[in-house]
């Protein structure tokens, strides 16, 4: 390694790395929403008006080109969806930013839920057309579970869409929020003028230069500004007049204590896609978004100005660079300050880890850290002896909860086409389970492995990922099995009667946990009723301790 201290760079196995190391205030966010509401384009847009990059898709760091997607796998780009989340961490004004971009898709809503526990704050993007939709509402539940405050982006208001009224009732109606809109658009659709921000008192208007949009910002207007009269017709004016005295009339004004406490939300309308309103929303994380909070632990909560450090693994990503075949835990860093070089404890292992080599993403690219604070996303390269649910801290007998795994609701059998490569398969099995995208079973008899998953996608980027990162193909079969429960004995002579007497439907999952492969709910009910003393769990808390989690 060779540190050029006047270049900032570090130089790690014949890389250049720029080092990153400072004290800026954090943003800690991620964004959500359904399918096809411009969750992505948002994401990038932010980027952009943030500085990390020049154009959508494209990072200039250190002089250097680099491509620097959110959805940077070969399946997003061909799908144009987001199949796993990205952490983007980036600098504007003075803050630091921590922007968590999550898959929108049902299918991956394991890999979403693990991301809202790494977050303070979440953006809720809602499709001016359509509305909250279903996947929208439960990733808004989740939230609200853990109390993570919302701010809501109105997307797409340059299209033919719902009033901004009755997109108000729908957020208040089915979320139970009150909504406090802090931007209001000039006309919607084809009839879209601007924007105008009720707490900037600003103006944002957009003309039509030689075919192309060209925006017109008049600062300090108020509604009656003359400027604001003279760029739009009357009528357009006598509109949003109307328009903005009924909502100071409808809805209640800004809440900084009721919007952390989860019962308001700020909304602000814009287009992602044409970058409408995207300043005025990056500039409300900076001065509405909480800075880090108190993390749910054990034995006690960990607080983000304790002087040890702590944080837990929420996130893992294999082949993030296919040519080093590397394997990248994300961690939440919960308090203290982590430095480069550090020792840490694994609270499940009981055995320390150093931290040589932290790094800051922008995607799948790369900055070497010296050091990171609470509320930062750090990754750390490892060869498997980190798992997601890790509590890394140097506290001993903490560990951080909140981060369960879900029982699969589709069970397949694998099929591998070349039977010679049997080793090959089941190595990349497990490593795209550690990553939360499968659950991999072993039964107790047999041998051929199950694979378990949420929806039914989760399998096609299994088999995507593991012919272009392991050069195998696989395919699916059909199981007798339709459910999976994880099983817990605390007597051990009732365990080995339940093992002699259920071994054809046991098997272990990648952490060697028991589980209990069922053929339907009638099975398992009966079984269930069996045996009442043995505990079957859908969800599985992920508390990793030495000691005291066994």
């Amino acid at each position: 390694m060779l540190i050029d201290q006047q270049a900032g760079t570090v130089t790690v196995e014949g890389e250049d790395w720029p080092v990153v190391a400072d004290a800026l205030p954090r943003r800690t966010f991620a964004i959500i929403s359904h399918p096809d509401a411009g969750k992505t384009t948002l994401t990038e847009k932010l980027l952009h008006e943030g500085g990390a990059i020049r154009e959508a898709g494209e990072v200039f760091s250190k002089g250097n080109r680099r491509r620097a997607r959110s959805d940077w796998m070969a399946i997003e780009q061909q799908r144009g969806i987001s199949v796993t989340s990205s952490v983007m961490t980036f600098e504007h004004q003075g803050i630091r930013f921590n922007l968590l971009d999550t898959p929108g898709h049902e299918d991956f809503s394991e890999d979403t839920y693990r991301t809202l526990t790494a977050v303070d704050c979440a953006v809720m993007v809602i499709d001016a057309a359509k509305g909250i939709e279903a996947q929208t509402l439960k990733l808004f539940e989740v939230c609200r579970l853990r109390s993570i405050p919302i701010i809501t982006f109105i997307n797409k208001i340059d299209r033919e869409g719902r009033s901004p009224f009755e997109l108000l009732d729908e957020i208040a109606d089915k979320l139970a929020l009150d909504t406090a809109p802090m931007s209001w658009p000039i006309g919607m659709g084809g009839m879209f003028r601007g924007l105008y921000s009720f707490e900037e008192d600003r103006a944002w208007l957009i003309d039509k230069v030689g075919g192309a949009l060209c925006p017109t910002i008049i600062d300090g207007a108020g509604l009656d500004d003359e400027r604001l009269l003279a760029a739009v017709s009357s009528q357009t004016h006598d509109g949003l007049l109307e328009d903005a005295a009924l909502a100071a009339e409808a809805c209640p004004a800004f809440d900084r204590t009721a919007f952390l406490s989860g019962d308001m939300t700020p909304v602000y309308f814009g287009s992602a896609l044409r970058k409408y309103g995207i300043a005025s929303l990056l500039s409300a994380l900076a001065r509405h978004a909480p800075p880090p909070q108190p993390q749910p632990a054990l034995p006690e909560p960990v607080e983000p100005d304790a002087s040890d450090v702590a944080g837990f693994v929420f996130k893992m990503q294999a082949n993030m660079d296919p040519n080093h075949r590397d394997r990248v835990a994300f961690m939440r860093v919960c308090s203290g300050t982590l430095k480069r070089g550090m020792k840490l404890g694994n609270s499940r292992t009981g055995k320390t880890i150093g931290l040589h080599n932290p790094i800051f993403f922008l995607a799948r690219d790369r900055e070497l850290t010296e050091e990171a604070r609470p509320g930062d996303i750090v990754g750390i390269p490892n060869h498997g002896t980190l798992r997601v649910g890790d509590t890394l801290s140097e506290r001993s007998g903490l560990a951080f909860t909140g981060l369960p795994d879900f029982a699969p609701e589709i069970l397949r059998r694998v099929r591998l086409d070349d039977p010679m490569k049997i080793k090959q398969m089941r190595k990349a099995l497990l490593d795209l389970a550690e990553e939360g995208i499968a659950r991999v079973f072993r039964p107790l008899e047999g041998s051929n492995w199950v694979v378990g998953v949420v929806g039914a996608l989760q399998l096609e980027v299994i088999s995507t990922r593991s012919e272009a990162e392991y050069g195998l193909a696989i395919g699916f079969e059909a199981t007798a099995y339709e459910t999976a429960r994880w099983i817990d004995i605390a007597d051990e002579p009732m365990r080995k009667r339940f093992i002699a007497s259920q071994r054809a439907n046991l098997a272990e999952d990648g952490d060697d946990a028991l589980v209990f492969l069922a053929r339907n709910g009638w099975e398992l009910e009966r079984v269930q009723k069996e045996w009442p003393e043995v505990s079957f769990s859908a969800v599985r808390e992920r508390i990793r301790q030495a000691e005291a989690g066994k």
